[in-house]
Protein backbone atom coordinates (compact mmCIF):
# COMPACT_ATOMS: atom_id res chain seq x y z
CA UNK A 1 0.00 0.00 0.00
CA UNK A 2 1.30 3.48 -1.15
CA UNK A 3 1.31 6.04 1.40
CA UNK A 4 -1.21 8.90 0.15
CA UNK A 5 0.70 12.67 -1.04
CA UNK A 6 -1.22 15.66 -0.53
CA UNK A 7 -2.81 16.97 -3.83
CA UNK A 8 -0.21 18.87 -6.16
CA UNK A 9 0.03 22.53 -4.76
CA UNK A 10 -1.38 21.72 -1.49
CA UNK A 11 1.21 23.11 1.24
CA UNK A 12 2.47 21.08 4.14
CA UNK A 13 1.66 21.88 7.47
CA UNK A 14 3.94 21.92 10.27
CA UNK A 15 3.23 20.30 13.73
CA UNK A 16 3.09 23.02 16.25
CA UNK A 17 1.57 24.11 19.46
CA UNK A 18 -1.82 25.03 19.43
CA UNK A 19 -1.96 28.86 18.17
CA UNK A 20 1.97 28.81 17.78
CA UNK A 21 3.47 31.16 15.04
CA UNK A 22 0.42 32.41 14.05
CA UNK A 23 -0.73 29.95 11.61
CA UNK A 24 -4.45 30.27 10.82
CA UNK A 25 -4.43 26.34 9.79
CA UNK A 26 -2.95 25.42 13.31
CA UNK A 27 -5.85 26.04 15.90
CA UNK A 28 -7.40 23.96 18.76
CA UNK A 29 -8.75 21.03 17.32
CA UNK A 30 -7.00 21.53 14.37
CA UNK A 31 -6.63 19.17 11.41
CA UNK A 32 -2.97 18.21 10.28
CA UNK A 33 -2.18 16.37 6.62
CA UNK A 34 -4.85 16.20 4.05
CA UNK A 35 -7.83 14.26 3.56
CA UNK A 36 -8.78 11.52 1.18
CA UNK A 37 -12.13 9.99 0.78
CA UNK A 38 -12.40 7.76 4.10
CA UNK A 39 -11.63 11.17 6.40
CA UNK A 40 -8.77 12.87 7.67
CA UNK A 41 -5.15 11.74 7.44
CA UNK A 42 -3.21 12.42 10.70
CA UNK A 43 -4.61 13.25 14.04
CA UNK A 44 -5.96 16.36 16.11
CA UNK A 45 -3.67 18.31 17.23
CA UNK A 46 -5.55 18.66 20.91
CA UNK A 47 -4.50 14.93 21.27
CA UNK A 48 -0.80 15.61 20.80
CA UNK A 49 0.04 16.80 24.53
CA UNK A 50 -2.31 13.81 25.98
CA UNK A 51 0.04 11.81 24.00
CA UNK A 52 3.29 13.24 24.83
CA UNK A 53 1.97 12.81 29.11
CA UNK A 54 1.64 9.45 28.29
CA UNK A 55 4.62 9.00 27.21
CA UNK A 56 6.37 11.01 29.86
CA UNK A 57 4.38 9.36 32.71
CA UNK A 58 5.58 6.30 31.16
CA UNK A 59 9.16 7.45 31.14
CA UNK A 60 9.09 8.56 34.70
CA UNK A 61 7.42 5.18 35.89
CA UNK A 62 10.16 3.42 33.85
CA UNK A 63 13.10 5.64 36.00
CA UNK A 64 11.35 5.22 39.05
CA UNK A 65 11.35 1.17 38.62
CA UNK A 66 14.81 0.58 37.43
CA UNK A 67 16.07 3.78 40.35
CA UNK A 68 13.74 1.09 43.12
CA UNK A 69 14.91 -1.91 41.28
CA UNK A 70 18.58 -0.55 41.93
CA UNK A 71 18.23 0.69 45.18
CA UNK A 72 16.69 -2.67 46.62
CA UNK A 73 19.89 -4.38 44.61
CA UNK A 74 22.20 -2.14 46.51
CA UNK A 75 20.35 -2.40 50.07
CA UNK A 76 20.37 -6.47 49.39
CA UNK A 77 23.91 -6.77 48.69
CA UNK A 78 24.92 -4.54 51.51
CA UNK A 79 23.12 -5.99 53.97
CA UNK A 80 24.25 -9.55 52.91
CA UNK A 81 27.85 -8.14 52.79
CA UNK A 82 27.45 -7.46 56.74
CA UNK A 83 25.75 -10.93 57.60
CA UNK A 84 28.57 -13.73 59.00
CA UNK A 85 27.46 -17.40 59.67
CA UNK A 86 28.21 -20.19 61.43
CA UNK A 87 26.70 -23.73 61.50
CA UNK A 88 23.33 -24.42 62.71
CA UNK A 89 23.95 -27.30 64.93
CA UNK A 90 27.20 -28.84 65.77
CA UNK A 91 25.99 -31.98 68.12
CA UNK A 92 27.15 -35.04 67.26
CA UNK A 93 24.83 -37.45 65.56
CA UNK A 94 22.22 -35.05 65.84
CA UNK A 95 20.29 -34.26 62.41
CA UNK A 96 19.69 -30.49 61.63
CA UNK A 97 16.39 -28.97 60.77
CA UNK A 98 15.29 -29.44 57.33
CA UNK A 99 14.95 -26.24 54.93
CA UNK A 100 11.78 -24.48 55.46
CA UNK A 101 9.99 -21.71 54.03
CA UNK A 102 9.66 -18.75 55.98
CA UNK A 103 6.40 -17.40 54.67
CA UNK A 104 4.52 -20.29 55.13
CA UNK A 105 5.79 -22.87 57.56
CA UNK A 106 6.55 -22.77 61.34
CA UNK A 107 9.46 -21.48 62.04
CA UNK A 108 11.62 -21.27 64.97
CA UNK A 109 14.63 -19.02 65.57
CA UNK A 110 16.71 -19.25 68.61
CA UNK A 111 17.62 -16.03 69.75
CA UNK A 112 21.46 -15.46 71.40
CA UNK A 113 22.81 -12.30 72.94
CA UNK A 114 26.60 -13.16 73.50
CA UNK A 115 28.51 -12.01 76.40
CA UNK A 116 31.78 -11.71 75.76
CA UNK A 117 32.88 -8.90 78.65
CA UNK A 118 34.92 -9.93 81.81
CA UNK A 119 33.92 -6.94 83.48
CA UNK A 120 30.68 -5.83 85.65
CA UNK A 121 31.36 -2.25 86.20
CA UNK A 122 29.19 1.05 85.28
CA UNK A 123 31.91 2.30 83.31
CA UNK A 124 31.87 -0.59 80.84
CA UNK A 125 30.22 0.68 77.87
CA UNK A 126 31.62 0.98 74.54
CA UNK A 127 35.42 -0.11 76.49
CA UNK A 128 36.26 -2.65 73.77
CA UNK A 129 39.31 -3.77 75.91
CA UNK A 130 36.89 -5.02 78.42
CA UNK A 131 36.15 -7.92 76.23
CA UNK A 132 37.46 -11.52 75.17
CA UNK A 133 36.80 -14.40 73.38
CA UNK A 134 33.59 -16.12 72.19
CA UNK A 135 31.63 -15.73 76.16
CA UNK A 136 28.83 -16.75 77.00
CA UNK A 137 25.19 -16.55 76.08
CA UNK A 138 23.38 -13.17 77.93
CA UNK A 139 20.30 -13.43 75.99
CA UNK A 140 18.28 -16.84 75.38
CA UNK A 141 14.92 -16.42 73.93
CA UNK A 142 13.71 -19.49 71.05
CA UNK A 143 11.26 -17.45 69.01
CA UNK A 144 8.82 -19.63 67.46
CA UNK A 145 5.94 -18.50 64.61
CA UNK A 146 3.06 -20.13 63.67
CA UNK A 147 1.88 -21.54 60.03
CA UNK A 148 -1.27 -19.44 60.11
CA UNK A 149 0.84 -16.34 61.15
CA UNK A 150 -1.42 -16.11 63.60
CA UNK A 151 0.93 -16.60 66.73
CA UNK A 152 4.12 -15.67 68.01
CA UNK A 153 5.59 -17.26 71.18
CA UNK A 154 8.72 -15.90 72.82
CA UNK A 155 10.38 -18.50 75.27
CA UNK A 156 13.36 -17.34 77.08
CA UNK A 157 15.69 -19.73 79.24
CA UNK A 158 17.67 -18.20 82.09
CA UNK A 159 21.36 -17.72 81.82
CA UNK A 160 22.15 -19.91 85.28
CA UNK A 161 19.68 -23.08 83.59
CA UNK A 162 21.43 -26.64 83.75
CA UNK A 163 20.38 -28.77 81.25
CA UNK A 164 22.25 -31.91 79.18
CA UNK A 165 24.59 -30.77 76.92
CA UNK A 166 25.18 -32.68 73.94
CA UNK A 167 28.99 -33.45 72.85
CA UNK A 168 29.61 -30.87 69.70
CA UNK A 169 32.32 -30.37 67.13
CA UNK A 170 33.97 -27.27 67.42
CA UNK A 171 33.82 -25.55 63.87
CA UNK A 172 37.41 -24.38 64.36
CA UNK A 173 39.43 -26.89 65.79
CA UNK A 174 37.09 -30.13 64.48
CA UNK A 175 37.78 -31.30 68.42
CA UNK A 176 34.47 -32.50 69.65
CA UNK A 177 33.57 -31.05 73.42
CA UNK A 178 32.07 -33.75 76.10
CA UNK A 179 28.30 -34.50 76.73
CA UNK A 180 27.71 -33.04 80.35
CA UNK A 181 24.71 -34.85 82.35
CA UNK A 182 23.93 -31.40 83.34
CA UNK A 183 25.60 -28.62 82.41
CA UNK A 184 25.07 -24.61 82.54
CA UNK A 185 23.05 -24.15 78.88
CA UNK A 186 24.63 -20.32 78.04
CA UNK A 187 28.18 -21.78 78.31
CA UNK A 188 27.48 -23.84 75.69
CA UNK A 189 28.34 -21.29 73.36
CA UNK A 190 31.48 -21.36 74.36
CA UNK A 191 31.59 -25.52 73.09
CA UNK A 192 31.87 -23.99 69.48
CA UNK A 193 29.21 -21.53 69.05
CA UNK A 194 25.94 -20.82 68.39
CA UNK A 195 25.09 -24.30 66.80
CA UNK A 196 26.01 -25.67 70.22
CA UNK A 197 23.49 -23.80 72.26
CA UNK A 198 20.73 -24.92 69.48
CA UNK A 199 21.79 -28.34 69.72
CA UNK A 200 21.25 -28.44 73.51
CA UNK A 201 17.63 -26.53 73.03
CA UNK A 202 16.59 -29.18 70.48
CA UNK A 203 17.58 -32.10 73.16
CA UNK A 204 15.59 -29.96 75.80
CA UNK A 205 12.53 -29.28 73.78
CA UNK A 206 12.22 -32.12 71.27
CA UNK A 207 12.12 -29.50 68.41
CA UNK A 208 14.42 -28.67 65.43
CA UNK A 209 15.28 -25.18 65.39
CA UNK A 210 15.42 -23.70 62.17
CA UNK A 211 17.48 -20.79 62.28
CA UNK A 212 19.53 -18.72 64.96
CA UNK A 213 20.53 -14.92 65.62
CA UNK A 214 23.55 -14.05 67.45
CA UNK A 215 23.86 -10.52 68.42
CA UNK A 216 26.65 -8.62 69.62
CA UNK A 217 26.13 -5.54 72.25
CA UNK A 218 26.04 -3.33 70.23
CA UNK A 219 22.65 -4.57 68.56
CA UNK A 220 20.95 -3.27 70.99
CA UNK A 221 22.54 0.28 71.74
CA UNK A 222 21.82 1.17 67.95
CA UNK A 223 18.67 -0.62 67.33
CA UNK A 224 16.74 1.05 70.28
CA UNK A 225 18.73 4.28 68.92
CA UNK A 226 17.50 3.68 65.30
CA UNK A 227 13.34 3.42 66.35
CA UNK A 228 13.70 6.31 68.56
CA UNK A 229 13.42 4.89 71.78
CA UNK A 230 12.00 2.28 73.69
CA UNK A 231 9.39 3.12 76.63
CA UNK A 232 9.65 1.34 80.12
CA UNK A 233 8.07 1.11 83.77
CA UNK A 234 10.06 1.22 86.99
CA UNK A 235 8.05 1.46 90.15
CA UNK A 236 10.70 3.41 92.24
CA UNK A 237 14.09 4.58 91.11
CA UNK A 238 17.03 2.80 89.72
CA UNK A 239 20.44 3.73 90.22
CA UNK A 240 22.45 0.83 89.65
CA UNK A 241 26.19 0.87 89.94
CA UNK A 242 26.89 -2.60 88.37
CA UNK A 243 25.10 -1.61 84.88
CA UNK A 244 25.28 2.02 84.70
CA UNK A 245 21.54 1.50 85.02
CA UNK A 246 19.57 5.40 86.22
CA UNK A 247 16.03 5.96 85.91
CA UNK A 248 13.36 7.97 87.60
CA UNK A 249 10.26 5.94 88.82
CA UNK A 250 7.57 5.82 86.28
CA UNK A 251 7.81 5.94 82.40
CA UNK A 252 11.02 6.65 80.85
CA UNK A 253 12.37 6.31 77.28
CA UNK A 254 15.72 4.16 77.03
CA UNK A 255 18.34 4.25 74.09
CA UNK A 256 21.71 3.22 73.61
CA UNK A 257 23.39 2.48 76.29
CA UNK A 258 20.84 2.84 79.38
CA UNK A 259 19.04 0.03 76.98
CA UNK A 260 21.43 -2.04 76.95
CA UNK A 261 21.64 -1.43 80.69
CA UNK A 262 17.87 -2.36 81.45
CA UNK A 263 18.28 -5.41 79.42
CA UNK A 264 21.54 -6.63 81.38
CA UNK A 265 20.98 -5.60 84.96
CA UNK A 266 20.62 -8.37 87.58
CA UNK A 267 20.37 -6.15 90.73
CA UNK A 268 17.55 -3.88 89.95
CA UNK A 269 14.35 -5.80 89.51
CA UNK A 270 12.50 -8.92 90.73
CA UNK A 271 14.94 -11.05 93.13
CA UNK A 272 17.57 -9.50 91.92
CA UNK A 273 18.35 -12.23 89.73
CA UNK A 274 18.20 -13.71 86.75
CA UNK A 275 13.96 -14.29 86.82
CA UNK A 276 13.71 -10.23 86.99
CA UNK A 277 16.28 -9.76 84.45
CA UNK A 278 14.23 -11.79 82.42
CA UNK A 279 10.63 -10.00 82.99
CA UNK A 280 12.60 -6.86 82.44
CA UNK A 281 13.84 -8.22 78.73
CA UNK A 282 10.63 -9.25 77.77
CA UNK A 283 8.53 -6.09 78.51
CA UNK A 284 11.16 -4.27 76.24
CA UNK A 285 10.64 -6.48 73.65
CA UNK A 286 6.74 -6.39 74.32
CA UNK A 287 7.38 -2.55 74.05
CA UNK A 288 9.25 -2.44 71.35
CA UNK A 289 7.18 -4.39 69.67
CA UNK A 290 4.03 -1.83 70.00
CA UNK A 291 6.13 0.98 69.05
CA UNK A 292 6.68 -0.77 65.54
CA UNK A 293 3.20 -1.61 64.89
CA UNK A 294 2.54 1.39 66.03
CA UNK A 295 4.81 3.61 63.86
CA UNK A 296 4.33 1.40 61.08
CA UNK A 297 7.84 0.61 61.06
CA UNK A 298 7.44 -2.75 59.22
CA UNK A 299 5.47 -1.81 55.80
CA UNK A 300 7.84 1.26 55.74
CA UNK A 301 10.15 -0.36 53.17
CA UNK A 302 13.43 2.21 53.60
CA UNK A 303 13.01 2.38 57.29
CA UNK A 304 12.93 -1.54 57.50
CA UNK A 305 16.07 -1.56 55.50
CA UNK A 306 17.64 1.05 57.79
CA UNK A 307 16.69 -1.70 60.98
CA UNK A 308 17.41 -4.60 58.94
CA UNK A 309 21.39 -2.65 58.45
CA UNK A 310 21.64 -2.07 62.11
CA UNK A 311 20.76 -5.90 62.87
CA UNK A 312 23.07 -7.25 60.36
CA UNK A 313 25.96 -5.44 61.10
CA UNK A 314 26.18 -6.91 64.61
CA UNK A 315 24.48 -10.20 63.50
CA UNK A 316 26.14 -14.06 63.18
CA UNK A 317 23.19 -16.33 61.73
CA UNK A 318 23.24 -19.73 59.89
CA UNK A 319 23.75 -19.95 56.54
CA UNK A 320 20.13 -20.73 55.82
CA UNK A 321 19.12 -17.61 57.30
CA UNK A 322 22.07 -15.29 55.53
CA UNK A 323 19.57 -13.87 52.64
CA UNK A 324 18.19 -11.06 53.85
CA UNK A 325 15.87 -11.82 51.99
CA UNK A 326 14.87 -14.26 54.43
CA UNK A 327 14.61 -11.64 56.89
CA UNK A 328 12.29 -9.66 55.71
CA UNK A 329 10.00 -12.30 55.31
CA UNK A 330 9.82 -13.09 58.63
CA UNK A 331 9.37 -9.48 59.00
CA UNK A 332 6.48 -9.82 57.06
CA UNK A 333 5.11 -12.72 59.01
CA UNK A 334 5.39 -10.19 62.13
CA UNK A 335 3.23 -7.34 60.78
CA UNK A 336 0.24 -8.42 61.21
CA UNK A 337 -0.28 -10.65 64.43
CA UNK A 338 -2.21 -9.43 67.04
CA UNK A 339 -0.27 -8.09 70.03
CA UNK A 340 -2.50 -9.93 72.16
CA UNK A 341 -1.69 -13.30 70.61
CA UNK A 342 1.94 -12.25 70.72
CA UNK A 343 3.68 -14.47 74.31
CA UNK A 344 7.01 -13.92 75.95
CA UNK A 345 6.98 -16.49 78.69
CA UNK A 346 10.24 -17.90 81.29
CA UNK A 347 10.38 -21.68 80.29
CA UNK A 348 9.42 -22.82 84.30
CA UNK A 349 12.05 -23.54 86.20
CA UNK A 350 12.77 -24.35 90.04
CA UNK A 351 15.88 -24.07 92.22
CA UNK A 352 18.81 -27.47 91.88
CA UNK A 353 18.77 -29.23 95.12
CA UNK A 354 22.36 -29.46 95.29
CA UNK A 355 22.58 -25.54 94.75
CA UNK A 356 19.80 -22.85 95.14
CA UNK A 357 22.11 -20.40 92.87
CA UNK A 358 20.93 -22.78 90.21
CA UNK A 359 18.34 -23.51 88.47
CA UNK A 360 16.88 -26.91 86.17
CA UNK A 361 13.39 -27.71 84.57
CA UNK A 362 10.52 -27.88 86.27
CA UNK A 363 9.45 -30.81 84.13
CA UNK A 364 5.76 -31.12 84.98
CA UNK A 365 5.05 -27.58 84.37
CA UNK A 366 7.44 -27.00 81.08
CA UNK A 367 6.00 -30.65 79.22
CA UNK A 368 2.59 -28.29 77.81
CA UNK A 369 4.73 -25.97 76.63
CA UNK A 370 6.61 -27.45 74.89
CA UNK A 371 4.13 -29.77 73.80
CA UNK A 372 2.52 -26.81 72.54
CA UNK A 373 5.57 -25.71 70.54
CA UNK A 374 5.93 -28.90 68.74
CA UNK A 375 2.18 -28.82 67.85
CA UNK A 376 3.01 -25.50 66.61
CA UNK A 377 -0.40 -23.91 69.37
CA UNK A 378 -0.08 -20.29 70.61
CA UNK A 379 -0.34 -19.65 73.68
CA UNK A 380 -3.17 -17.57 73.79
CA UNK A 381 -6.33 -16.89 72.82
CA UNK A 382 -8.89 -14.16 72.36
CA UNK A 383 -10.15 -12.22 75.27
CA UNK A 384 -13.40 -13.60 77.13
CA UNK A 385 -16.02 -10.86 76.58
CA UNK A 386 -19.65 -10.43 78.40
CA UNK A 387 -22.02 -11.89 75.42
CA UNK A 388 -24.94 -9.52 74.32
CA UNK A 389 -28.40 -10.06 75.99
CA UNK A 390 -30.16 -12.67 74.99
CA UNK A 391 -33.29 -11.59 72.82
CA UNK A 392 -36.49 -12.14 74.74
CA UNK A 393 -38.04 -15.60 74.58
CA UNK A 394 -34.67 -17.49 73.29
CA UNK A 395 -32.61 -19.86 75.45
CA UNK A 396 -28.82 -18.63 75.62
CA UNK A 397 -26.52 -20.53 74.05
CA UNK A 398 -23.71 -21.57 77.13
CA UNK A 399 -21.04 -21.60 74.67
CA UNK A 400 -21.54 -17.89 74.12
CA UNK A 401 -20.86 -17.39 77.77
CA UNK A 402 -17.34 -15.56 79.00
CA UNK A 403 -14.87 -18.11 80.09
CA UNK A 404 -13.74 -17.35 83.97
CA UNK A 405 -11.46 -18.58 86.16
CA UNK A 406 -12.12 -21.61 88.59
CA UNK A 407 -13.18 -21.85 91.76
CA UNK A 408 -10.26 -20.06 93.93
CA UNK A 409 -9.05 -22.17 96.96
CA UNK A 410 -9.88 -19.59 99.66
CA UNK A 411 -12.96 -17.13 100.02
CA UNK A 412 -12.83 -13.95 98.10
CA UNK A 413 -15.43 -12.13 100.91
CA UNK A 414 -12.49 -12.64 103.62
CA UNK A 415 -10.12 -10.13 101.17
CA UNK A 416 -10.26 -6.23 101.93
CA UNK A 417 -9.61 -5.14 98.02
CA UNK A 418 -9.24 -1.48 97.26
CA UNK A 419 -9.45 -0.88 93.95
CA UNK A 420 -7.57 2.16 93.10
CA UNK A 421 -8.53 3.94 89.46
CA UNK A 422 -5.53 5.65 87.84
CA UNK A 423 -6.85 5.90 84.91
CA UNK A 424 -8.79 9.71 83.44
CA UNK A 425 -11.84 7.82 83.26
CA UNK A 426 -13.63 8.91 86.65
CA UNK A 427 -16.16 6.28 86.78
CA UNK A 428 -13.63 3.38 85.78
CA UNK A 429 -13.00 2.41 89.83
CA UNK A 430 -16.76 1.98 90.34
CA UNK A 431 -17.12 -0.13 86.98
CA UNK A 432 -13.74 -2.85 88.15
CA UNK A 433 -15.89 -2.81 91.68
CA UNK A 434 -18.45 -4.26 90.16
CA UNK A 435 -17.02 -6.80 88.36
CA UNK A 436 -15.09 -7.68 91.64
CA UNK A 437 -17.95 -7.69 93.44
CA UNK A 438 -19.27 -10.37 91.18
CA UNK A 439 -16.37 -12.66 91.85
CA UNK A 440 -17.43 -12.51 95.39
CA UNK A 441 -15.09 -9.93 96.84
CA UNK A 442 -17.63 -8.40 98.84
CA UNK A 443 -15.23 -5.78 100.74
CA UNK A 444 -14.30 -4.38 97.55
CA UNK A 445 -13.91 -0.67 97.88
CA UNK A 446 -12.62 2.56 95.35
CA UNK A 447 -10.23 5.22 95.35
CA UNK A 448 -9.07 7.84 92.93
CA UNK A 449 -5.53 8.57 92.34
CA UNK A 450 -3.26 10.03 89.59
CA UNK A 451 -3.20 8.68 86.21
CA UNK A 452 -0.81 5.49 85.91
CA UNK A 453 0.30 3.72 82.99
CA UNK A 454 0.24 0.43 83.69
CA UNK A 455 -2.07 -1.99 86.00
CA UNK A 456 -0.49 -3.42 89.19
CA UNK A 457 -1.85 -5.84 91.95
CA UNK A 458 0.15 -5.40 95.24
CA UNK A 459 -0.69 -8.09 97.99
CA UNK A 460 0.08 -8.36 101.94
CA UNK A 461 1.37 -11.93 103.56
CA UNK A 462 -0.78 -14.63 103.13
CA UNK A 463 -2.81 -12.94 100.30
CA UNK A 464 -0.95 -14.01 97.41
CA UNK A 465 -4.06 -16.39 96.14
CA UNK A 466 -6.01 -13.56 96.16
CA UNK A 467 -3.73 -11.32 94.49
CA UNK A 468 -2.54 -13.72 91.92
CA UNK A 469 -6.38 -14.86 91.20
CA UNK A 470 -7.41 -11.03 90.72
CA UNK A 471 -4.27 -11.05 88.50
CA UNK A 472 -5.79 -13.72 86.69
CA UNK A 473 -9.14 -12.21 86.27
CA UNK A 474 -7.90 -8.62 84.64
CA UNK A 475 -4.86 -10.19 82.83
CA UNK A 476 -2.46 -8.52 84.88
CA UNK A 477 1.32 -9.66 83.71
CA UNK A 478 2.88 -11.68 86.26
CA UNK A 479 5.76 -8.82 87.23
CA UNK A 480 2.92 -6.51 88.07
CA UNK A 481 1.82 -8.68 91.09
CA UNK A 482 4.01 -7.65 93.91
CA UNK A 483 4.11 -8.27 97.35
CA UNK A 484 4.48 -5.59 100.33
CA UNK A 485 4.79 -6.95 103.73
CA UNK A 486 3.03 -3.82 104.99
CA UNK A 487 -0.23 -3.89 103.50
CA UNK A 488 -3.70 -6.34 104.67
CA UNK A 489 -5.23 -7.10 101.77
CA UNK A 490 -5.68 -6.30 98.09
CA UNK A 491 -4.68 -3.45 96.03
CA UNK A 492 -5.24 -3.12 92.19
CA UNK A 493 -4.18 0.22 90.82
CA UNK A 494 -5.61 0.02 87.75
CA UNK A 495 -3.70 2.11 84.88
CA UNK A 496 -4.53 3.27 81.85
CA UNK A 497 -3.19 -0.36 80.41
CA UNK A 498 -6.83 -1.52 81.22
CA UNK A 499 -9.12 1.47 81.10
CA UNK A 500 -11.36 -0.48 79.43
CA UNK A 501 -12.77 -4.05 79.43
CA UNK A 502 -14.33 -6.32 81.77
CA UNK A 503 -12.06 -9.55 81.72
CA UNK A 504 -9.64 -11.43 79.79
CA UNK A 505 -8.63 -15.15 79.12
CA UNK A 506 -6.59 -17.66 81.38
CA UNK A 507 -4.12 -19.12 78.59
CA UNK A 508 -4.44 -22.29 77.62
CA UNK A 509 -1.55 -23.61 79.51
CA UNK A 510 -3.18 -21.97 82.78
CA UNK A 511 -1.31 -20.14 84.96
CA UNK A 512 1.92 -22.01 85.19
CA UNK A 513 3.55 -19.55 82.62
CA UNK A 514 5.23 -16.15 83.78
CA UNK A 515 5.49 -13.57 81.19
CA UNK A 516 3.31 -11.28 79.72
CA UNK A 517 1.56 -10.40 76.03
CA UNK A 518 3.00 -7.65 73.53
CA UNK A 519 -0.55 -5.77 73.93
CA UNK A 520 0.09 -5.52 78.18
CA UNK A 521 2.11 -2.46 79.91
CA UNK A 522 4.57 -3.88 82.69
CA UNK A 523 6.39 -1.81 85.61
CA UNK A 524 9.45 -3.63 87.09
CA UNK A 525 9.33 -3.59 90.47
CA UNK A 526 12.57 -2.93 92.50
CA UNK A 527 14.88 -5.90 93.96
CA UNK A 528 15.63 -3.73 96.37
CA UNK A 529 19.28 -4.64 96.52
Amino acid sequence: MTRRQPPEGADRVDVQPSGASGDPSVGDGGIIGTTDGDGPVGRHLGQAPHHRGLKITALVMTTLIVATVAFVGVQVFRLQSNVVTMPLNLAEGQQSALPVDSSTDPLQILILGSDTRTGNSGDFFGDESDSSGEGNSDVMMLLTLSADRENVTVVSFPRDLLVPLPACVNPDTGQPSEAQELGQLNAALNEGGPGCTVAAINDLTGLSVDHFMMAGFTAVSELSSEVGGVEVCVQEPVDDEFSGLRLPAGTSEVEGDQALAFLRTRHSFGDGGDIGRIAAQQSFMASLARKVRAEGTLTNLPKLYSIADVVTRNLTVDEGLSQPAEILKIADRLKDVDLGNMAFVTVPVQPWDQDPNRLVIDEAAAAPLFDALREDRGLTEESAVPSAPSAPGTTPDPSDAPATPEAPAFDPASVPLLVVNATTDAGRAAEVQRLVLEAGYTQATTFESVPAEATLVVYGPGYDAAAADVATRFGVATANVIADPGLVGVQMQVGADLATGSAVVVPPLGNELDGQTADQITCQASSGL
